[in-house]
């Protein structure tokens, strides 16, 4: 008697490895392919009858980094597997708007109220994705970046990149140690992959963030080592710390760069006419889901997806990014300056922020 030959294994499009994903399973299934089954180990997401060889579903996934197990069955009950390793689920709900932002009163009165209890100086901005409503206080003052320009570094070197950097590349380790440890030696290595120097490669990232309307930020070379719905969202300076020269960047232009990275994510916005690709940003984002730091923005949000780049200097400190819930996600950045110095009450207050917004959206 002569076995059937195996049944060949399919061949996945989405998800892929060290990539977020909002949930869409895609892909070629070998000839004769009967049955789909998409699996977190035992947990059956989809069981699904399969005409034709091409799929394409929308699972829940968890949010968390999982392996995700695509198999096919013919008639005879042959069946074959293939596994996506390494993939951080969003909710499918989260993939971005275009919408333009529109104010709400009742949260602005919230923010104010909470930027009126910080000893210094505060500026806050927060958007539903989905629904465009949001808030904003002294949103364009300039503020000294620290580490939060570090998300538009790995910007501009996955503008350069032809692809996402393999895993285990001294590029993929280089971008892992900044946004994930907010290494400065690795931000200032990356600058002079991207044009011989940092300050070479500092005025590539202020290009970059030009081509994308940010304004009010400026890279200004490396990092030091020791080793409502009645109208827009109003961005304005209240009150700017005097700080000097120096990089600089704005509450609103870090919201902008973030929600700029997530429209990408789901293949739209800007960054795609710049040369950023959708797995390029995906990568991006799954680099930004470990970031351990919970203390910030995710303070008060419990075990929910929140995906950010903090920064902090004696007299800064800062975070922003995406915050991601059930029906949806919206961005934030809280930037805070004290001339005596900073510290927890600047963490307090990004997480009050946050959690005033997750409440009112979700």
């Amino acid at each position: 008697m002569i076995d059937a030959p195996a049944l060949p294994p399919p061949a996945i499009v989405a998800p892929a490895a060290h990539e977020v994903s909002f949930g869409l399973v895609a892909g070629t299934a070998p000839a004769g392919t009967r049955r789909l089954i998409v699996r977190i180990g035992e947990r059956v997401l989809a069981d699904r009858p399969l005409r034709g060889r091409s799929f394409s579903i929308r699972v829940e996934l968890p949010r968390r980094e999982a392996d995700v197990r695509v198999t096919t069955l013919d008639r005879s009950g042959r069946r074959s597997s293939s596994v996506v390793r390494s993939v951080f689920g969003l909710p499918p709900a989260a993939s971005g708007s275009a919408r333009a932002g529109r104010e709400d009163a009742a949260l602005t009165r919230t923010v104010r109220s909470l930027t009126r209890g910080f000893h210094g100086t505060s500026a806050v901005y927060v958007q539903d994705l989905r629904s465009g409503r949001g808030a904003a206080w002294n949103a364009r003052a300039r503020f000294p970046a620290a580490s939060t320009l570090k998300l538009a570094i790995a910007v501009a070197v996955l503008r350069a990149q032809q692809g996402k950097p393999q895993p285990g590349s001294r590029l993929d380790a280089l971008l892992r140690s900044m946004l994930v440890h907010s290494d400065n030696d690795a931000a200032n290595a990356l600058e002079v992959w991207l044009a011989g120097s940092t300050g070479a490669g500092s005025a590539r990232v202020n290009e970059t963030m030009r081509a994308l309307g940010l304004a009010d930020s400026e890279m200004y070379g490396g990092y030091e080592t020791t080793r409502a719905p009645q109208g827009p969202i109003p961005v304005r300076v209240e009150d700017a710390p005097a700080f000097g020269v120096g990089k600089h960047t704005t509450a609103w232009d870090l919201a902008r760069l973030f929600r700029a990275t997530l429209l990408a994510a789901g293949n739209r916005g800007p960054l795609l006419g710049l040369g950023v690709t959708g797995a390029e940003a995906r990568y991006l984002l799954w680099q930004l889901a470990h970031v351990p730091d919970r203390g910030k923005l995710g303070r008060f949000a419990g075990g929910i997806p929140v995906l950010h780049k903090a920064g902090w200097l004696g007299t800064a400190r800062h975070d922003a990014g995406l915050v991601f819930y059930e029906g949806g996600v919206f961005v934030a950045s809280v930037l805070t300056w004290d001339r005596a110095g900073v510290g927890t009450a600047s963490d307090v207050l990004a997480g009050r922020v946050a959690l005033t917004a997750l409440e009112r959206f979700r």
